[in-house]
């Protein structure tokens, strides 16, 4: 009985500890509360500005002539194509951008690979270069559009049109910010630069091209900037506050196929087992029981860590306390889909094909799946799991291609504190978390250039505007437009 007593107060004391924890956790790595925050949501959605020291100078004046100025790049239609990667409209593109920046094609070394730029700006020393990037192409415009996919179109304090969040806002203000440097006589302290390829969306050769050029030419970065994670408010469900989130991590990316044969027949006396049902249990098995391991990559703890003063009580009491309840949280991330694509090799069946004839049983039918490989788990190691899986159901796999993840950048470095103080001078009280990207960026072709590659645009947006990608608040365009002016000038 005394054991037992000893032991229940034990687990009490334990309980208790980890509870205050939770309560007083410091926010060493965080920005303001939600509540505290207001004034700058405010300022940036455009209700009640809150106070001038957070604005940027000229802040009304400026937000209305750049969304004029982005206004311009979003009414050129650049979709890419993977039928025709050099597109004249690329090179209509280039000529709008010539007139909108001047002084960036006058002073600055200009290359152009099929449509894909490459800008030098030289500074005061070729030591430690550093890249920034975009892209100019953009995803077909499918489906209904309350606002024309390339109308540009500006009303609620937003401007409307497909690329304005991905990528050419974030373009805009880069290449806004250069040109004002350049007017005021800025030299940058180090040679500078800007890559915009314009077959980011299609996975083609514009980067590659671009990295390799810089590669024979000797060209070694401290870091490159691309696009990724930006300043999101309440970025995930049940995560308060506005925060920036910057990538450090990209996980590679593949296809795989999934056949299933038989010897086919007539649809009036099927068999048991037929190729379509036999991939159909498939799916649904792997999606049941899924097969791939999840690991908690430093990162994304990282970023758990950042976060935990902005989240409900119950999981600040995980995540204040990760020495105890790590295996816990290993569990709790499978149920949330974005965390669970941090943390696993993700599989997304995506495209399927069974016989031609409405009455007629396939010989041969077949899945396909998007894979997004995770750093813990090898992309050889994750296609022996799937084929072995595969094979329960006599399912056949063939891998159509396969990349493996970029390298991780430490969230530690120098390079990764002077962008997080860089917004911090820019966004006041936002706090600034290392992101794992489940998507892909061109920044990976560049991983024998630099060993940090990171992945931030510096502007902001709400979750609502997150899962549409079609709209972007006015009133960040400053805000964005200092963060490039400040980061060049604090190198």
């Amino acid at each position: 009985m005394t054991e037992l007593l000893i032991l229940l107060g034990f687990l009490l004391a334990l309980l208790a500890f980890c509870a205050v924890r939770a309560v007083i956790v410091t926010k060493s790595y965080s920005g303001l509360s939600d509540e505290a925050i207001s004034p700058l949501r405010n300022a940036l959605q455009g209700g009640q500005s809150g106070t001038a020291e957070i604005l940027p100078d000229n802040f009304e004046a400026r937000a209305r002539l750049y969304a004029t100025y982005l206004q311009r790049l979003l009414q050129a239609e650049t979709i890419s194509s993977v039928q025709n990667e050099k597109s004249d409209k690329f090179y209509h593109f280039h000529q709008i951008m010539e007139a909108a920046y001047p002084l960036l094609h006058q002073r600055c070394e200009k290359h152009d690979f099929d449509g894909s730029l490459l800008f030098h700006w030289k500074g005061a020393s070729a030591q430690d270069p550093i890249l920034l990037m975009n892209h100019l192409d953009v995803v077909e415009a499918e489906g209904a559009w309350i606002h024309a996919p390339f109308g540009g179109e500006i009303a609620d304090g937003r401007i409307y049109g497909r690329g304005a969040i991905d990528d050419k806002g974030p373009l805009f203000v880069m290449y806004q910010a250069v040109e004002e440097l350049l007017s005021e006589g800025f030299t940058p302290p180090c040679d500078i630069y800007l890559a915009s390829a314009c077959t980011e969306e299609i996975a083609g050769t514009g980067a590659q091209k671009t990295a390799q050029w810089l590669k024979e030419n000797g060209i070694r970065l401290r870091f490159l900037l691309d696009e990724g994670g930006m300043v999101v408010d309440h970025p995930m469900a049940g995560v308060n506050g506005i925060h920036a989130m910057v990538g450090v991590l990209e996980k590679g990316n593949g296809n795989v196929k999934f056949i299933a044969r038989s010897g086919g027949g007539h649809a009036s006396a099927p068999p048991k087992k037929t190729p379509l049902v036999r991939l159909g249990r498939m799916m649904a098995s792997m999606e049941d029981h899924y097969p791939l391991r999840v690991e908690l990559p430093a990162p994304l703890l990282e970023m758990l860590r950042r976060l935990t003063p902005y989240v409900p009580y119950a999981f600040r009491l995980v995540t204040a306390n990760l020495w105890l309840f790590k295996p816990l949280l290993k569990i709790l991330v499978t149920k949330a889909p974005q965390l669970a694509a941090m943390s696993r090799t993700t599989v997304a069946f995506t495209t399927a094909k069974g016989s031609n004839g409405y009455n007629v049983l396939p010989q041969e039918a077949f899945v396909t799946a998007n894979i997004r490989y995770s750093h813990h788990q090898a992309v050889e190691e994750t296609h022996r799991i799937l084929q072995d899986f595969a094979k329960k159901y006599d399912v056949e796999t063939e891998v159509i291609n396969a990349e493996s993840p970029a390298p991780v950048v430490d969230y530690t470095s120098p390079e990764f504190r002077l962008i997080e103080e860089t917004i911090q001078a820019v966004y006041p009280g936002v706090s600034v978390s290392p992101y794992v990207m489940t998507g892909g960026t061109d920044a990976r072709f560049y991983k024998d250039l630099t060993d940090s590659a990171l992945r931030f645009a510096p502007l902001y947006i709400t979750a609502d505007q997150l899962s549409r990608v079609h709209g972007i608040f006015i009133r960040t365009l400053p805000f964005g437009v200092d963060f490039y002016k400040k980061l060049l000038k604090r190198l």
